[in-house]
Protein backbone atom coordinates (compact mmCIF):
# COMPACT_ATOMS: atom_id res chain seq x y z
CA UNK A 1 0.00 0.00 0.00
CA UNK A 2 2.80 2.60 1.11
CA UNK A 3 4.30 1.80 -2.50
CA UNK A 4 1.38 2.76 -3.90
CA UNK A 5 1.46 6.16 -2.06
CA UNK A 6 5.17 6.93 -2.55
CA UNK A 7 5.02 5.82 -6.03
CA UNK A 8 6.14 8.71 -8.42
CA UNK A 9 6.83 9.31 -12.33
CA UNK A 10 8.04 11.89 -14.17
CA UNK A 11 5.89 14.37 -16.82
CA UNK A 12 9.02 15.75 -18.93
CA UNK A 13 11.58 16.17 -16.06
CA UNK A 14 8.81 17.23 -13.33
CA UNK A 15 8.50 14.42 -10.51
CA UNK A 16 4.76 13.61 -10.11
CA UNK A 17 3.81 11.76 -6.93
CA UNK A 18 0.81 9.19 -7.98
CA UNK A 19 -1.84 9.85 -5.10
CA UNK A 20 -1.46 13.46 -6.34
CA UNK A 21 -2.57 12.65 -10.07
CA UNK A 22 -5.36 10.55 -7.77
CA UNK A 23 -6.74 12.86 -6.25
CA UNK A 24 -6.85 15.49 -8.54
CA UNK A 25 -8.44 13.44 -11.00
CA UNK A 26 -10.98 12.37 -8.32
CA UNK A 27 -11.23 16.03 -7.48
CA UNK A 28 -11.62 17.49 -10.95
CA UNK A 29 -14.64 14.87 -11.24
CA UNK A 30 -16.86 16.12 -8.29
CA UNK A 31 -16.49 19.19 -8.99
CA UNK A 32 -17.39 18.47 -12.93
CA UNK A 33 -20.14 16.29 -11.66
CA UNK A 34 -21.33 19.21 -9.25
CA UNK A 35 -21.28 22.04 -12.44
CA UNK A 36 -23.34 19.34 -14.33
CA UNK A 37 -25.78 19.51 -11.21
CA UNK A 38 -25.50 16.04 -11.05
CA UNK A 39 -26.18 14.45 -7.63
CA UNK A 40 -23.60 11.94 -8.29
CA UNK A 41 -20.73 14.32 -7.38
CA UNK A 42 -21.39 12.99 -3.90
CA UNK A 43 -20.06 9.60 -4.51
CA UNK A 44 -16.81 11.45 -6.27
CA UNK A 45 -16.73 13.44 -3.52
CA UNK A 46 -16.77 10.74 -0.97
CA UNK A 47 -13.34 8.57 -2.30
CA UNK A 48 -11.80 12.28 -2.80
CA UNK A 49 -12.16 12.68 0.75
CA UNK A 50 -10.65 9.50 1.20
CA UNK A 51 -8.12 10.03 -1.19
CA UNK A 52 -7.02 13.40 0.69
CA UNK A 53 -7.04 12.29 3.68
CA UNK A 54 -4.69 9.53 2.81
CA UNK A 55 -2.24 11.95 0.68
CA UNK A 56 -1.94 14.28 4.33
CA UNK A 57 -1.22 11.17 6.10
CA UNK A 58 1.51 10.65 3.77
CA UNK A 59 2.91 13.98 3.50
CA UNK A 60 2.90 14.51 7.62
CA UNK A 61 0.15 17.24 6.74
CA UNK A 62 -1.95 16.90 9.52
CA UNK A 63 -3.59 20.46 10.07
CA UNK A 64 -5.61 19.41 7.01
CA UNK A 65 -5.94 16.28 7.55
CA UNK A 66 -8.18 17.16 10.46
CA UNK A 67 -10.62 19.15 8.26
CA UNK A 68 -11.40 16.02 6.31
CA UNK A 69 -14.04 14.57 8.68
CA UNK A 70 -15.22 18.15 8.17
CA UNK A 71 -15.60 17.80 4.24
CA UNK A 72 -17.04 14.37 4.86
CA UNK A 73 -19.54 15.67 7.25
CA UNK A 74 -20.24 18.48 4.60
CA UNK A 75 -20.34 15.62 1.54
CA UNK A 76 -23.16 13.81 3.59
CA UNK A 77 -25.22 16.53 4.03
CA UNK A 78 -25.42 17.83 0.61
CA UNK A 79 -25.94 14.79 -0.77
CA UNK A 80 -28.94 14.44 1.80
CA UNK A 81 -30.14 17.71 0.71
CA UNK A 82 -29.55 17.83 -3.26
CA UNK A 83 -31.96 14.13 -3.27
CA UNK A 84 -34.24 15.28 -0.63
CA UNK A 85 -35.57 19.24 -1.40
CA UNK A 86 -38.83 20.44 0.81
CA UNK A 87 -41.68 21.23 -1.18
CA UNK A 88 -40.61 24.73 -1.49
CA UNK A 89 -36.82 24.04 -2.81
CA UNK A 90 -38.11 21.35 -5.83
CA UNK A 91 -36.77 22.29 -9.30
CA UNK A 92 -39.00 22.31 -11.50
CA UNK A 93 -37.26 19.85 -13.93
CA UNK A 94 -37.25 17.57 -11.21
CA UNK A 95 -38.82 17.32 -8.17
CA UNK A 96 -36.39 15.00 -6.02
CA UNK A 97 -33.81 17.41 -6.92
CA UNK A 98 -33.13 20.60 -4.94
CA UNK A 99 -33.42 23.88 -7.18
CA UNK A 100 -30.32 26.07 -6.98
CA UNK A 101 -30.85 29.35 -5.09
CA UNK A 102 -28.54 32.48 -4.16
CA UNK A 103 -27.70 33.97 -0.88
CA UNK A 104 -29.11 37.52 -0.12
CA UNK A 105 -26.99 40.30 0.59
CA UNK A 106 -26.75 40.02 4.47
CA UNK A 107 -25.79 36.58 4.08
CA UNK A 108 -23.23 37.22 1.47
CA UNK A 109 -21.66 39.80 4.18
CA UNK A 110 -22.09 37.79 6.55
CA UNK A 111 -20.45 34.79 5.20
CA UNK A 112 -17.59 37.00 3.51
CA UNK A 113 -16.98 38.67 7.31
CA UNK A 114 -16.74 35.15 8.64
CA UNK A 115 -14.46 33.67 6.41
CA UNK A 116 -12.05 36.59 6.49
CA UNK A 117 -12.51 36.14 10.71
CA UNK A 118 -12.04 32.25 11.02
CA UNK A 119 -9.36 32.11 8.42
CA UNK A 120 -7.44 35.10 10.69
CA UNK A 121 -7.69 32.53 13.79
CA UNK A 122 -6.85 29.41 11.57
CA UNK A 123 -3.77 31.18 10.47
CA UNK A 124 -2.67 32.30 13.58
CA UNK A 125 -3.15 28.83 14.77
CA UNK A 126 -0.85 27.33 12.07
CA UNK A 127 1.53 30.03 12.64
CA UNK A 128 1.57 28.85 16.32
CA UNK A 129 1.72 24.96 16.34
CA UNK A 130 3.11 24.41 12.53
CA UNK A 131 5.80 27.44 12.26
CA UNK A 132 7.58 25.41 9.33
CA UNK A 133 4.71 26.33 6.99
CA UNK A 134 5.84 28.86 4.40
CA UNK A 135 2.16 30.86 3.95
CA UNK A 136 0.19 29.70 7.33
CA UNK A 137 -2.32 32.64 6.12
CA UNK A 138 -2.70 32.01 3.06
CA UNK A 139 -2.78 28.31 3.82
CA UNK A 140 -5.49 28.65 6.15
CA UNK A 141 -7.33 31.48 3.63
CA UNK A 142 -7.34 28.95 0.79
CA UNK A 143 -8.87 26.09 3.20
CA UNK A 144 -11.71 28.16 5.18
CA UNK A 145 -12.70 28.77 1.43
CA UNK A 146 -12.94 25.53 0.45
CA UNK A 147 -15.11 24.60 3.17
CA UNK A 148 -17.16 27.66 2.80
CA UNK A 149 -17.50 26.28 -0.79
CA UNK A 150 -18.16 22.65 0.01
CA UNK A 151 -21.11 24.20 2.51
CA UNK A 152 -22.74 26.51 -0.31
CA UNK A 153 -22.57 23.83 -2.62
CA UNK A 154 -24.25 21.52 -0.16
CA UNK A 155 -27.02 23.80 -0.01
CA UNK A 156 -26.79 24.09 -3.81
CA UNK A 157 -26.06 28.37 -3.44
CA UNK A 158 -25.18 29.68 -6.96
CA UNK A 159 -22.16 31.63 -4.85
CA UNK A 160 -20.33 28.11 -4.25
CA UNK A 161 -19.19 29.30 -7.51
CA UNK A 162 -17.56 32.35 -6.98
CA UNK A 163 -15.40 30.93 -3.89
CA UNK A 164 -13.93 28.13 -6.17
CA UNK A 165 -12.77 30.72 -8.56
CA UNK A 166 -11.10 32.87 -5.94
CA UNK A 167 -9.86 29.34 -4.42
CA UNK A 168 -8.53 28.03 -7.80
CA UNK A 169 -7.00 31.51 -8.42
CA UNK A 170 -5.41 31.60 -4.98
CA UNK A 171 -4.02 28.12 -5.52
CA UNK A 172 -2.58 28.72 -8.37
CA UNK A 173 -0.62 32.00 -6.81
CA UNK A 174 0.37 29.47 -3.81
CA UNK A 175 1.88 26.78 -6.03
CA UNK A 176 3.55 28.46 -8.41
CA UNK A 177 5.27 30.78 -5.15
CA UNK A 178 6.81 27.41 -4.19
CA UNK A 179 7.66 26.09 -7.21
CA UNK A 180 5.17 23.44 -7.86
CA UNK A 181 4.61 22.75 -11.61
CA UNK A 182 2.19 19.87 -11.95
CA UNK A 183 -0.62 21.06 -9.79
CA UNK A 184 -1.04 24.55 -11.25
CA UNK A 185 -2.05 23.19 -14.45
CA UNK A 186 -4.70 21.07 -12.49
CA UNK A 187 -5.75 23.80 -10.78
CA UNK A 188 -6.47 25.86 -14.00
CA UNK A 189 -8.85 23.31 -15.03
CA UNK A 190 -10.37 23.78 -11.74
CA UNK A 191 -10.48 27.50 -12.74
CA UNK A 192 -12.04 26.83 -16.19
CA UNK A 193 -14.78 24.64 -15.00
CA UNK A 194 -15.23 26.98 -12.38
CA UNK A 195 -16.62 29.35 -14.75
CA UNK A 196 -18.63 27.19 -17.06
CA UNK A 197 -20.06 25.97 -13.75
CA UNK A 198 -21.18 29.51 -12.64
CA UNK A 199 -22.64 30.20 -16.03
CA UNK A 200 -24.76 26.72 -16.03
CA UNK A 201 -25.82 27.12 -12.29
CA UNK A 202 -27.04 30.49 -13.27
CA UNK A 203 -29.24 29.41 -15.70
CA UNK A 204 -30.51 26.30 -13.82
CA UNK A 205 -31.41 29.77 -11.20
CA UNK A 206 -33.02 31.32 -13.61
CA UNK A 207 -35.21 28.38 -14.74
CA UNK A 208 -36.16 27.63 -11.27
CA UNK A 209 -37.15 31.03 -10.31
Amino acid sequence: MMDFIDYTFFIGSVPVMLIDVVTSVLGLACVFLAGRNSKYNFWAGYLYTAALFVMFWNKNLYANLLLQPISLAINIMGHYRWTHPHADEQSASDSSSLKVTMLTWPARIISAAAVFLVAALWGWTLDTLFPWDPHPYLDSCVTVLILMAQLFSAMKKWECWLLWLLVNITQIMLHISVGNVFMPVVCGLYLVNGIWSLSTWLHLYKDDK
